[in-house]
């Protein structure tokens, strides 16, 4: 019971239009597990918004809104929060594990929290089947199956309310648009350029703020930015790039501070050594962390002989890309870039693949800083380390890198 009076209190006290008090709800939202209706401001009579709430295992009540005037609002409500009225909080939410977007809220009630969405956002919200949302430390799963009809009906809502008045007020789900239609009823125009989210995995290489990665990793981006596990995320700027060597260098703010930089191995590896690939493959559809794999070195050279490259049996995948491959010293030894195309190769000779990845090697990457004027440090192989400690320095120094990108420049991936 004490869940059930929460949802509704949740739901009386989102603050949509600056008004102290809300009164309803008037007519009913009833999807899935998804509920609720229309609401009036409480001092005027006036309608103010049309809002539902589902709640999660979490423990973390989702409450999805539109206001009179047409604006989508997303909060996050629980009896255990305790915030500062007016304290903000930057969320990053990703949906399905590829598009990825920043919110940022705000505390109207000490129990919850309020970002607006934009109209990018609620159609990736509506369509999408799961969200994972991060603040800080705290990471979220939410599953979304049923947000494309509750999206539609809240829309419904708000157009019937400001039409006929809460005094009709009725079961907003009985014709509802369907979830695509209502998408573009946000007042914003689509975008010219379709874009995606895409992320990646990069690594400090001095203690001025260097960011190693791969070009393709930022090729064709825009809002560019990097965090380290469980830190805030910072914009980067680009430094340099070479499609060529498929290596690209970023630039921290000023006011970053580092405890620690990678060291590149000042000795060539060979075949047969072990190596540990460190990266952020899949964010947030597996982990919100990095991920850690081990293997050797399989070849000293990549496709047709390409003595840019070593060959690794260590697994990778999407998102590994840019990220810092490791010698059991806890030395660079390469950078991770990509995996061979198993369907292809499938295709080709009737075999599927297994564990045949790319890193490019040290020589072609100190070339590439050398011309960017980049004062990194070499070290020679010291004792060796055990897996989990070479992680636990990694930690220090490896940045998941995320942008939006167009789908042009992902098709060249």
């Amino acid at each position: 019971m004490w869940l059930k009076s929460f949802v509704v209190a949740s739901l009386l006290q989102l603050s949509l239009v600056g008004a102290a008090h809300a009164a309803g709800p008037f007519g009913t939202v009833n999807v899935g597990n998804w509920i609720g209706g229309a609401f009036s401001n409480d001092e005027t009579g006036a309608f103010s918004h049309c809002a539902a709430t589902a709640p999660y295992a979490n423990g973390v009540i989702l409450v999805v809104a539109q206001n009179a005037a047409g604006s989508w609002l997303l909060s996050f409500a629980s009896p255990s929060y305790r915030f500062n009225k007016g304290e903000n909080a930057a969320i990053d939410v990703i949906f399905d594990g590829q598009e990825q977007a920043r919110l940022f809220a705000t505390a109207n009630q000490s129990n919850m929290l309020t970002s607006v969405m934009p109209a990018n956002v609620v159609r990736t919200f509506q369509k999408a089947s799961l969200m994972v949302a991060t603040a800080g430390r705290t990471v979220l799963n939410f599953d979304l199956t049923s947000t494309g009809p509750v999206i539609a009906a809240l829309a419904n809502c708000v157009t019937k309310v400001k039409a006929d008045g809460l005094s009709k007020a009725g079961d907003f789900t009985k014709g509802a648009a369907k979830p695509a239609a209502t998408a573009d009823k946000q007042g914003t125009p689509p975008a010219t350029k379709p874009v995606r989210a895409k992320s990646g995995t990069g690594f400090v290489v001095s203690a001025n703020g260097h960011v190693v990665t791969n070009n393709h990793v930022i090729d064709g981006c825009s809002d560019l930015k990097g965090n380290l596990t469980g830190e805030a995320a910072m914009v980067l700027r680009v430094v340099s790039s070479d499609a060529n060597n498929d290596l690209a260098l970023l630039q921290a703010p000023s006011t970053a501070t580092f405890r620690e930089f990678a060291r590149i191995r000042d000795r060539s590896i060979r075949s047969g050594d072990s190596v540990v690939a460190i990266g952020f493959p899949y964010h947030g559809m597996l982990t919100s962390d990095f991920t850690v794999t081990t293997g050797i070195v399989s070849s000293l050279s990549g496709m047709r002989n390409d003595s840019r490259f070593l060959q690794i049996s260590a697994p990778v995948q999407p998102g590994n890309s840019g990220g810092p491959l490791f010698d059991t010293t806890g030395q660079i030894v390469g950078v991770v870039t990509g995996k061979l195309d198993g369907l292809r190769i499938a295709a080709a000779t009737g075999n599927i693949p297994e564990n045949i990845n790319f890193a490019i090697k040290t020589g072609a990457l100190r070339d590439f800083l050398d011309n960017s004027v980049v004062p990194y440090q070499t070290t020679e192989p010291k004792s060796e380390l055990k897996t989990t400690d070479i992680a636990g320095n990694a930690r220090a120094y490896t940045m998941l890198i995320s942008c939006n990108g167009t789908e042009q420049a992902d098709a060249k991936k």
